[in-house]
């Protein structure tokens, strides 16, 4: 019987490649390995030459992608994505046309969150869409709380002063963390897992939930309480129509004065533009702003964010923790061949 085959368009990083790559083969899977974002492809390809398949190409170019879909009329059965390469309906409607000889079944993400695909079509093609959601939960918690502390206690500022030999005392004295409440915008496994880390080091914390009940972090009744009662916000929210721009200027207008956003969720549920322009203003209540996950990634970075002194920003690096990526990248090989031999129980798959 042919194997299937696999097309990892951005495989795990480091030695972190060898284990998923094992993992996939030893599903039985035929595997393609995109060298684009591999460091040492040469190496690669002296280690895994003769076991895997390889190809060279840029995943966030559509064209390219596309053409690596049909190439020498073969297909795939499914492709696994690590970073949110975008898969639109023009990728599904190519890579499940009847003439490949392998059709597109499955997409698998090593992370979760499938906001870089677009359900309907993958569902109109007969595709499932499988994620790891929860392998992240600890790595962004700890991330959020490093971005917490690092501007409550002004770190950068501090750091670059020193830096510059500049004995930098604080103009006033900081709150410590005990001082302060931390509003939770959306309390799955990453909130909650932040909600613990934060209550452990003594700071008040509430949340808003789609699902109240299920949580025992105590509540705001919305978003606009939310806002106006923390002095820290912290946003763990899928992006979805619904909470596409969540936080725009209004939003930003409510928070309490010398309060601290914090954003390790999806860029485009914080208007950019309205949060650049909030932190320009000396008279707006927000102090600051951490900031991983922006609308425009990769590639196509660009924020009106750049410059500001006081934007932390990172590249959508908070779950980028060994543990995290390694339970991600194999969670991942385990969806894929278990709906690939239809064994859909127990594997998440997202609906449009």
């Amino acid at each position: 019987m042919e194997r299937a085959r696999v097309l990892l368009l951005d495989a795990a990083p480091g030695e972190l490649l060898g284990r998923e790559l094992e993992r996939l083969l030893g599903h039985g899977l035929a595997v393609t390995l995109n060298l684009r974002r591999v460091t040492d492809p040469a190496g690669a390809r002296a280690v895994w030459d003769g076991r895997v398949d390889f190809t060279d190409f840029d995943a966030f170019d559509e064209s390219s992608l596309l053409a690596e879909t049909v190439r020498d009329g073969l297909g795939y059965h499914a492709v696994k994505s690590r970073a949110g390469v975008p898969l639109r309906a023009a990728f599904f409607s190519v890579a499940t046309n009847a003439a490949l000889a392998n059709r597109l079944r499955v997409v698998g993400r090593a992370g979760a969150g499938t906001d870089h695909v677009e359900l309907a079509a993958a569902a109109r093609c007969g595709v499932s869409v499988t994620h790891t959601p929860g392998s992240n939960a600890n790595a962004v918690a700890e991330f959020a709380l490093a971005q917490l502390l690092a501007l409550a206690r002004d770190l950068r500022a501090h750091n670059e002063a020193a830096h510059r030999g500049s004995w930098r005392a604080p103009a006033a004295p900081t709150a410590e963390l005990s001082e302060l409440t931390l509003g939770i915008v959306g309390l799955g496994r990453i909130g909650l897992a932040l909600a613990g880390r934060a209550t452990a080091l003594g700071m008040e914390v509430q949340g808003l939930s789609r699902r109240p009940a299920q949580v025992s972090v105590p509540m705001a009744h919305s978003l606009p309480a939310l806002l106006a009662t923390s002095d820290v916000v912290s946003l763990h929210l899928p992006l979805t129509a619904q909470t596409r721009a969540l936080v725009g200027r209004a939003e930003l207008a409510l928070m309490r004065p010398g309060s601290i956003l914090l954003n390790t969720a999806r860029g485009g549920i914080v208007d950019e533009q309205a949060l650049a322009d909030a932190l320009r203003a000396p008279e707006h209540p927000l102090a600051a702003a951490a900031i991983d996950t922006f609308e425009h990634e990769h590639a196509a970075f660009a924020s009106p964010l750049f410059g500001l002194p006081n934007a932390l920003l990172t590249p959508h690096v908070a779950g980028m923790t060994r543990r995290a990526m390694a339970t991600a990248a194999l969670r991942c090989a385990d969806h894929i061949a278990a709906l690939l031999a239809n064994h859909p129980d127990g594997v998440p798959v997202v609906t449009a």
